[in-house]
């Protein structure tokens, strides 16, 4: 008889470690539970993420029973959505819906971080609007309230009391027929897509305002006409000015030239006005250095930090994961999530340059074994559960992540014929030679995989 969480976990723990066909759960739930205790101890941790290795290649089936049903209902954690529009696109990990008019929200989550998104309907047009999301750190037995706000169109927590959040606690059995269960067919693959970010990492990169958007929020600095004509002035080293600070030009001139079409991309640019990114709207990626090689470096130490990427990342670790190197991995993870369900364009970019940093840093790869060997893992998990035409259409438009990791196997081919990490890397090499038909060994003038024919 299962009569708690803790107990659930230590049943699926115990069949895990034993008999891998007899376990009738999704063994993630147990792996968020160590994940969420045991985060801050890493020899604990590693040893966990060797056995979801061993539990991944067992091919453990995804059952739920009604016992184990009502268990997660009684202690998984609970969003409750109020007011969303029918019509609305929303989300939660790997599952979207279609809201309808009885959705309000969504029961028995499995604690720990979970990416919620959103898209709306113009109510005009009809036509589905750019997404919001956020990563949300539920706990055992939460339950987190949001409303619907119609005029930002997104869920707040504003207007949300604390008596609201307990008449809903009160009443979650009369709420339960308007609840979606959680899909836990796709928490397997969550799992391994966010299994090294933290609460404290997601509360680090998700931005001030805590919205992930997938459109670009700028604002417009005070701009007039007398702004506008003092920045073309600045411009235009051909106009004078006088020494009382006006200008050679007469007014009416002036309005003339104001209102007068431009005639050129750059006179039409000075008379827009400035745009920069609201700064709460920014996710909190962190900086890459933009010097590859160390200070006072010889013209040798340049031409090879310039190739070898390990400056730029004990930079990155040093300043922004000092504490813990796994961090940087939970912000490639975080950015994937962001790109991939949050359609967010610059998170693409941010994952793109930070593989790129952990593929070419050969000198990284002797002091970092554990980190490169997670990496691996990582990096499989974002190929294997992406539509493969996605990677395709990525390939074939600049050849990043061919080229990338076509410098990242060149440089694990160099390390000790005995090295755990040159074997799991080349395993994976292997791995995308056989399912995208490459063939990383060779070394085209392109530097580009050849296509096995």
């Amino acid at each position: 008889m299962v009569n708690s969480l803790e107990d659930l976990y230590l049943e699926v723990l115990w069949k895990v470690l034993c008999k891998y066909d007899e376990t009738k759960f999704l063994y993630a739930i147990l792996n968020s539970f160590i994940h969420n205790i045991l985060q801050r101890d890493r020899r604990i941790q590693m040893q966990w993420l060797s056995l979801q290795r061993k539990a991944n290649e067992a091919k453990i089936p995804v059952e739920m029973d009604q016992e184990t049903a009502q268990v997660l209902f009684r202690e998984g954690a609970i969003m409750v959505c109020l007011d969303v529009p029918e019509g609305t696109e929303f989300g939660i990990d790997y599952a979207s819906w279609t809201v309808g008019p009885q959705f309000k929200g969504i029961k028995m989550i499995p604690p720990g971080i979970h990416f919620i998104y959103y898209s709306a309907r113009d109510k005009h047009s009809g036509e589905i609007i750019p997404r919001t999301g956020a990563f949300i750190d539920f706990q055992q037995k939460s339950v987190v309230v949001q409303k619907w706000d119609d005029i930002k169109e997104e869920l707040t927590v504003d207007g949300v009391s604390a008596d609201d959040v307990q008449r809903i606690r009160d009443n979650l059995k009369d709420l339960d027929r308007f609840l979606g269960p959680y899909p836990y067919d796709g928490y397997k693959k969550w799992i391994s897509l966010s299994n090294f970010i933290t609460s404290e990492l997601a509360n680090k990169l998700q931005p001030m305002n805590r919205r992930i958007s997938s459109v670009t929020d700028f604002v417009s600095e005070v701009s007039n006409t007398q702004s506008r004509k003092t920045r073309k002035l600045s411009n235009n080293t051909n106009n004078s000015v006088k020494q009382d600070g006006t200008s050679t030009e007469k007014n009416s001139e002036e309005s003339r030239e104001e209102n007068a079409e431009p005639t050129s991309l750059k006179e039409a640019e000075s008379k827009l006005p400035d745009m920069k990114v609201r700064e709460e709207s920014k996710i909190q990626f962190s900086l890459i250095p933009k010097q590859k090689y160390p200070p006072g470096s010889s013209p040798t130490e340049m031409t090879k930090y310039s190739i070898d990427s390990s400056y730029a990342l004990e930079s990155i670790l040093r300043t922004y994961y000092y504490d813990n190197e796994m961090g940087i991995l939970g912000e490639i993870q975080f950015a994937f999530i962001c790109f991939l369900m949050g359609q967010v364009l610059d998170a693409f970019e941010q994952w793109k340059n930070l593989v790129h940093v952990m593929c070419t840093s050969e000198e990284a790869l002797k002091n970092h074994s554990s980190l490169f060997s997670n990496f691996i893992g990582m990096i499989h998990f974002h190929i294997q559960e992406t539509p493969e035409d996605f990677f395709v259409d990525i390939l074939s438009e600049n050849n990043f992540l061919t080229s990338t990791l076509q410098e990242f196997f060149s440089n694990l081919d160099n390390l000790p014929s005995d090295s755990g990490l040159r074997k799991r890397g080349l395993k994976f090499r292997d791995y995308l030679t056989q399912k995208f038909k490459w063939d990383f060994t060779s070394e085209p003038d392109d530097y580009a995989p050849t296509v096995v024919e």
